[in-house]
């Protein structure tokens, strides 16, 4: 018995086409991206820039996470950055462009601390404000 793999786009009805996200590690990246457009939402901040036809375009969609120590401690840095991992990984697919970098940065005691459908809603609204 051999297994095949479905053809693209014979999933689930209302399944989201899967799209690569890579995370920026380089701290050029993140510096490019604060000085880009940003939009503040009550549980995060949304960092947003259109990467340039010289650079790389090895994924269509880049997305960065960070957390300050206002966010709180180590334990509550990780939890918040656990929850724009989620909201990213659930929102950006569908939302996000290609050739796009997206930075997403925590609130202290909003970002872990509000409803997760919330901060769902907040990502979507954010990235069409972005777009606009």
């Amino acid at each position: 018995m051999t297994l095949e793999a479905p053809p693209p786009g014979d999933g689930p009805p209302g399944a989201c086409p899967v799209v690569k996200l890579s995370v920026l590690k380089q701290r050029a990246d993140f510096l490019r991206a604060a000085r880009a457009r940003r939009q503040p939402m009550p549980g995060f901040l949304v960092q947003a820039r259109l990467r340039g036809p010289d650079e790389p375009a090895e994924t269509p969609i880049r997305i960065g996470y960070t957390c300050s120590k206002k966010v709180g401690n180590a334990v509550a840095r990780n939890r918040a950055k656990r929850r724009l991992r989620e909201i990213a990984r659930a929102i950006l697919p569908v939302d996000g462009r290609a050739g796009w970098d997206y930075v997403l940065v925590g609130r202290a005691d909003a970002t872990a601390g509000l409803p997760f459908d919330q901060l769902k809603t907040d990502l979507a609204t954010a990235l069409r404000m972005l777009h606009k």
